[in-house]
């Protein structure tokens, strides 16, 4: 039996999630209101602008029932932005009443934009725990974890930096495997929300 994955479709790649959790055997639908959020065994929530994402979520009514359903156990990946709101704790939030939120699923601290701006840009190999091999990374304005609980898992660094981490159910990568062509990411995503039901 397939899970049914959502992908937070507020603001960010969305289409590219979409297409990589399909290929990665999932049942798919995008998530803007709380009835599409409630129907879904996990959530994707894509890279874009964390504030924006934050602010979108506050507008549609979605922040304290993405909230819950986190808290009650429902298995998440962040890429890139989403690594930044799954965290606990956001260094360099953003300004004051347009502040990225923090939706506690993983017990990090995550520092945005750490490796520079859109111009700093950048990918690479990196090692990443649980891959047959290294996954191609792409980052952009790409955050990194600064400090992780003792319940969280590192499963990738880049330059010495924390940039994919799992704690439970709960995935999320400082870059974008969506935007490569290599979906073992999802599938390991894919296999944790089966292995959670």
């Amino acid at each position: 039996m397939s899970v049914h994955v959502g992908v937070l479709a507020l603001q960010g790649d969305t289409r590219e999630h979409v297409a990589a959790l399909r290929e990665a055997d999932a049942e798919v639908s995008t998530v803007r209101r709380r009835s599409e959020l409630d129907v879904v065994d996990a959530l994707v929530i894509p890279g874009g602008e964390s504030t924006t994402m934050s602010h979108l979520l506050r507008a549609f009514d979605l922040l304290d029932p993405l909230r819950q359903r986190l808290a009650d156990g429902m298995p998440a990946y962040g890429s890139c932005a989403g690594m930044i709101l799954l965290a606990s704790e956001i260094l360099d939030a953003g300004a004051p009443g347009r502040e990225a939120v923090a939706l506690g699923a993983i017990d990090m601290t995550v520092r945005r934009n750490a490796f520079g701006r859109q111009v700093d840009s950048f990918e690479g190999e990196v090692t990443f725990d649980g891959l047959d091999g290294p996954a191609h990374a792409v980052f952009i304005r790409a955050p990194w974890v600064e400090r992780v609980g003792p319940q969280v898992q590192v499963l990738a660094r880049a330059d010495d930096h924390i940039v994919a981490v799992r704690q439970g159910g709960v995935l999320a990568t400082a870059f974008h495997p969506e935007m490569t062509g290599d979906r073992r990411v999802h599938k390991l995503f894919v296999d944790i929300v089966t292995g959670s039901r």
